[in-house]
């Protein structure tokens, strides 16, 4: 088997157990905690180290467009001032794979210290991160599919996933028109109403 072979076989595995273990009541805990804190006017923001800080900023766009303004958080400027965009009461995701990421770690903790609540995503419901959160989701994956195994891969895909579901429901909750979302996202061919929306 190549290596192009494993990493496709091996990563339909991962994501086809990630898939099992979203049920019905998987995010309640997570969008709770968001919806009571947008109730009271606060914000959410997300973040992560490396690799799951790419997947932050593109979920950050993707839950802005779908009606929930999401602002990233950079991972390690967090406890060198960027934690000044926080607001007590605010909501942040942070993305680790292990949950044990030192500057994650530091950083979540400045985030508690600044008031504000946490969602952790990680791939070990008994790490650090997960623990310390006031919410966890589980993106758990035991291969990340690669020539030496180490490479993010199939956790990043993981990560998305999850992420994915939880902008899902955010979305659904505030219902959204397609006029709303043209508003914000007037540019390319998202940008314009269907025929069956006009």
């Amino acid at each position: 088997m190549n290596a192009l072979t494993r990493f496709l076989e091996l990563s339909k595995q991962e994501l086809d157990k990630v898939f099992s273990d979203i049920d019905a009541n998987f995010y309640n805990k997570a969008a709770e905690i968001i919806w009571e804190a947008q109730s009271k006017g606060n914000r959410i923001h997300i973040t992560g180290i490396g690799k799951p800080s790419h997947v932050a900023t593109y979920v950050a766009s993707l839950m802005s467009s779908t009606g929930n303004p999401t602002y990233f958080l950079h991972g390690t400027e967090a406890v060198h001032g960027s934690c000044g965009q926080l607001i007590e009461g605010d909501v942040v995701i942070c993305i680790s794979n292990s949950g044990e990421t030192a500057e994650l770690k530091a950083t979540a903790i400045a985030i508690r210290n600044n008031g504000c609540k946490i969602i952790s995503v990680t791939g070990n419901s008994d790490s650090w991160l997960a623990r310390f959160a006031d919410a966890h989701l589980l993106a758990g994956v035991k291969n990340e599919g690669g020539p030496l195994n180490r490479a993010p891969r199939a956790s990043i895909l993981a990560e998305a996933l999850v992420l994915q579901g939880l902008s899902v429901v955010l979305q659904e909750k505030r219902n959204i028109t397609p006029e709303e979302y043209v508003l914000r996202h007037p540019g390319g061919s998202l940008g314009q109403l269907r025929d069956n929306e006009r």
